[in-house]
């Protein structure tokens, strides 16, 4: 068992290589080297491969507001896929504070910087399958292109826009074709301060901004069948 987290990645190359090295193993192969141990099933394991990326490819960033690999200005990402290489779910990209000071412009935002450079690694596994048993696929290291940015600007911005007239408590899933704003809070009972549609404050469930999984399997489509 190599329990020794590396060292930061110093290049894009040698962040790739680190995981395609993992490629393959299961997530308890891949605990198990690395010395941490593994949640006794999937419903308390919610974040569990993510962290053990972290420390298995060396990222450095912890909660700090910052990319997970700041030197290279790259986002990690985990993506659970079925057999067939289709996302399960949509993809957490980071909070979504009500309290005013959320940006309006897409380029100003944290969304954008999120995402400008992301180490998507897909964690493939079927309905059955254990914690344990899921296995790491094979890195894909992508930026949006000119149509991706587009649509997740267009998203962001009037999503941003909704929250800062107030409307945060009217805005659903069905929000957005590539980005969405929902619930974050594991418990309901969790609230934070909000300013509502006539200015005052209020609480209000967490919110946080999701990729689509249509438009995470769309990214995927074209990589496996362009090659980019």
């Amino acid at each position: 068992m190599d329990s020794a987290a590396p060292a930061p990645p110093e290049h894009e190359d040698e962040l790739v290589n680190r995981d395609r090295r993992l490629a393959g193993a299961s997530l308890a192969a891949a605990a198990e080297r690395y010395g941490l141990e593994l949640p006794p099933s999937s419903t308390r394991g919610k974040g569990f491969a993510g962290r053990l990326l972290e420390v298995a490819l060396g990222a450095t960033a912890g909660s700090r507001a910052a990319p997970d690999f700041p030197e290279l200005g790259i986002e990690l990402k985990t993506l659970p896929v079925d057999l067939q290489g289709k996302p399960r779910e949509s993809t957490w990209v980071c909070h979504c504070p009500l309290d005013g000071s959320l940006p309006i412009s897409w380029a100003d935002s944290w969304v954008r910087q999120k995402l400008s450079r992301v180490l998507w690694i897909p964690i493939v596994y079927d309905a059955s399958a254990e914690l344990g048993d899921r296995r790491i696929g094979l890195p894909i290291l992508w930026s949006p292109n000119a149509e991706e940015a587009s649509m997740l600007g267009q998203d962001y911005e009037a999503l941003a826009e909704r929250v800062a007239l107030g409307e945060a408590d009217t805005i659903s899933a069905r929000h957005g074709v590539a980005l969405q704003i929902r619930p974050k809070a594991a418990d309901a009972r969790q609230a934070d301060w909000v300013v509502g549609e006539e200015g005052e404050w209020t609480l209000a469930n967490p919110r946080g901004f999701y990729l689509r999984a249509s438009f995470t399997g769309a990214m995927l489509a074209r990589r496996v069948t362009t090659g980019g």
